[in-house]
């Protein structure tokens, strides 16, 4: 009797854990680094944390936005919090070469943050992250710079429009909520 309590207490807690270990949909899926050859494990670097999820061009009128979401980025960082942009041209907003939109990521606006390759982020080729933020939410971005906040448990819990600054209250007070 006491080893059949044992074994399935033993069965529930490594259940639990496998569950506690899924990856949230939105994580699932490697990336490439913007303008390298290494990749990132969505699931691995960002499971358990608040993320602002920002699709960026690079030629935009918005792209002077990268200042304001370094500040966010360095604001909540130590707090489990990260912000991950996903380079787009379905806007015709970020031409050229991979290097020019690192260049003007890293060296014209500091960033910091983790910034992947460039991918679509709508219709059939869309990077798997904007599908399901997509499903989740039932906002597919209409111009660059749409922000996404996802919750600890891969949830979207937030949309914005471009127009929307990265450090206004309505985008500080869900990450602050979530945190």
């Amino acid at each position: 009797m006491i080893n059949s309590v044992l074994m399935l207490l033993i069965a529930s807690a490594l259940s639990s854990s496998a569950l506690a270990k899924s990856c949230p949909e939105v994580l699932d899926s490697t990336q490439r680094k913007l303008n390298a050859v290494e990749q990132v494990n969505l699931c691995d670097e960002f499971q358990g944390k608040v993320l602002l999820v920002v699709n960026t061009a690079s030629q935009c009128g918005f792209t002077g936005q990268f200042e304001q979401l370094e500040q966010l980025h360095k604001k909540y960082q130590d707090q489990g919090f990260a912000v991950v942009g996903f380079p787009s041209n379905d806007f015709n907003q970020d031409r050229g070469s991979e290097e020019k939109t690192a260049k003007v990521c890293y060296l014209d606006f500091g960033v910091t943050f983790p910034m992947m390759a460039r991918s679509s982020i709508k219709g059939a080729k869309a990077n798997p992250v904007f599908t399901e933020i997509a499903r989740q939410s039932g906002v597919v971005p209409r111009w660059n710079f749409y922000k996404y906040v996802i919750d600890r448990e891969g949830n979207v819990v937030g949309t914005f429009a471009s127009s929307t600054s990265p450090v206004s209250q309505d985008i500080t007070s869900v990450i602050e909520n979530n945190l």
